[in-house]
């Protein structure tokens, strides 16, 4: 996440506007997740793999289908890309609550467009969400996955205007479309949407049914999507799939693919303390002068922060907040030194403008705290003047922006729960916590069938995936992994974007590298995706 399995990567060549480093956080590996190729027509890998996609599936017939829906693909390219700058060029911030119902109006006639048959908005106590479903009389069900909202932005760092959805020439990468939305999500959303219409195109029948909820709060760490997905109609739809699947631009520049097993959850919060709640300090900014007698809310919000984590701000520190994190297992320490081993630490360091590991440990030691370490990390702080020169006041209010990131067995509630309680009980409890959105965590077995589908596809195609315990970051996969549900819940698709939550976020329509897909070769990984699944779930 934020939402998302919010939702941001390794190489990527764009700067994201706030800084991340986490080359394994959802929204991070976004803004370098992947690099695509194909221009008008399809790479030459796609035709290389129908004869042994074929009898490695086992489905009848399949290469003629392959044959006619890759024409398909190539033959609605610009459509494909005209549905997606629409989307793209209708804002759907819920944060600034700007467009969220065009947002979603748009995205469920999307959906009608791509032959889904029952559509409905549903009301939430915040932003609504969407359900729908497809039913293509095939034997299995597979669930999807979508969110409707982006990020704000702020025109003036943007080269290309972020809701023009401009198509421009990007040097080692060829054509890519530049706005807000481009790789998280709706870029890879739009693609998958595009495999439905070319399958449809192509006279063939759909290889499996759909089951679809989408929200409109990923972005703001999806608050109410929860009551989208335990409706009662919802529940018993869902409950009928193999699994969960959210399209994804997966591919790094050079090519490589990671996979995640998971993903850490989170709690999105503010303190907040002021003069009115403490009983302390003045309850408005009046002169700083006065500071030689009167007590600083700014100041005791500092006090408050420096008690959550360790003296060098790397550990937390709450009182039985990681209590219930799981260790890592041997089995996760296995991935994450082979990822070590396959990836390039030097680059990764270049591209995140970093010299330095926290407590300078190994490379393979960051990768490892970075699946399996809780954090308690400060966003933003805000309070008193912050223009330029000087104002010489005394704040009444200070707010902290942040996040706490958490791993299994860990709950949002019970971290929480921690985190009242240690402000309380170290004289802070006059602070007030509000948060604004979180979930747990996610874990998916290697071995569920959407993974092994996926995993199937990437290697059919000279893809051999890095393969890591969870994103570092979040998405909101907790409520199809968790109670009462428990399916497995993933990623997938070709193709590469960059730039979530940054200025000039872009994802690849032609691509010039050839190690890559651009948007017609990720639309055909998601009909080998489907047929995939239908065979191995």
């Amino acid at each position: 996440m934020s939402s998302k399995s919010e939702q941001k990567n390794l190489k990527a060549s764009v700067a994201p506007a706030e800084p991340s480093g986490n080359p394994f956080d959802r929204r991070s590996f976004l803004v370098g997740a992947a690099a695509g190729a194909a221009s008008l027509a399809l790479p030459g890998w796609i035709s290389a793999t129908e004869d042994v996609f074929a009898s490695a599936t086992g489905l009848t017939g399949f290469d003629d289908d392959l044959s006619a829906i890759r024409a398909e693909i190539t033959k609605r390219h610009d459509e494909t890309v005209q549905r997606m700058q629409t989307w793209m060029k209708q804002p759907s911030i819920a944060a600034e609550n700007r467009g969220m119902n065009e947002g979603c109006e748009l995205a469920m006639q999307m959906l009608r467009d791509a032959g889904f048959q029952q559509v409905t908005k549903i009301p939430t106590d915040g932003q609504p969400g969407i359900f729908a479903t497809l039913d293509a009389g095939a034997p299995k069900t597979l669930g999807l996955y979508f969110m409707y909202d982006v990020k704000q932005v702020d025109p003036s760092e943007w080269s290309s205007p972020p809701w023009e959805a401009r198509i421009v020439d990007k040097p080692g990468f060829g054509k890519v479309v530049v706005g807000r939305g481009a790789v998280n999500q709706k870029g890879p959303e739009s693609t998958f949407l595009a495999a439905l219409h070319a399958i449809r195109g192509a006279g063939r029948k759909l290889p499996v049914n759909f089951v679809f909820v989408a929200e409109g709060e990923e972005e703001i760490g999806s608050p109410h999507f929860a009551q989208v997905v335990h409706r009662p109609e919802v529940l018993a739809a869902l409950k009928k799939t193999v699994g969960i699947f959210m399209p994804f631009a997966s591919q790094d520049p050079d090519g490589k693919v990671t996979a995640f097993l998971g993903a850490k959850g989170v709690v999105e919060l503010e303190l907040v303390s002021s003069g009115e709640k403490w009983g302390r300090g003045p309850k408005a900014d009046i002169h700083s002068s006065n500071k030689a007698r009167l007590d600083s809310p700014a100041w005791h919000l500092v006090k408050a922060l420096n008690t959550l984590v360790s003296a060098d701000g790397n550990d937390p520190a709450i009182a039985g907040f990681a209590d219930k994190a799981r260790p890592i297992s041997a089995q996760e320490k296995a991935m994450v030194a082979e990822a070590a081993r396959r990836l390039d630490e030097k680059a990764l360091m270049k591209q995140m403008g970093v010299e330095h590991w926290v407590h300078d440990v190994s490379f393979e030691e960051s990768l490892e705290l970075l699946v399996s370490k809780p954090t308690v990390n400060i966003e933003g702080l805000v309070g008193g003047y912050t223009g330029p020169g000087g104002k010489t006041i005394l704040p009444h209010r200070a707010m902290a922006k942040m996040d706490m990131r958490l791993v299994p067995d860990m709950t949002a509630a019970d971290a929480l729960a921690a985190l009242k309680a240690h402000l309380a009980k170290n004289g802070f409890g006059d602070i007030e916590v509000n948060m604004t959105g979180g979930y747990d965590p996610t874990t998916t077995p290697a071995d569920a069938a959407v993974v092994r589908a996926e995993h199937a596809v990437y290697k059919r195609n000279g893809i051999d995936p890095i393969v890591m315990p969870r994103l570092a970051g979040s998405w909101p996969g907790y409520v199809f992994t968790g109670d009462p549900l428990r399916l497995p819940a993933g990623h997938f698709g070709l193709g590469h974007g960059s730039g979530a939550h940054a200025p000039n976020e872009y994802y690849v329509i032609e691509s010039s590298n050839p190690k890559v897909q651009g948007i017609d070769g990720a639309v055909m990984s998601y009909v080998e995706y489907l047929y995939e699944v239908a065979r191995t779930a």
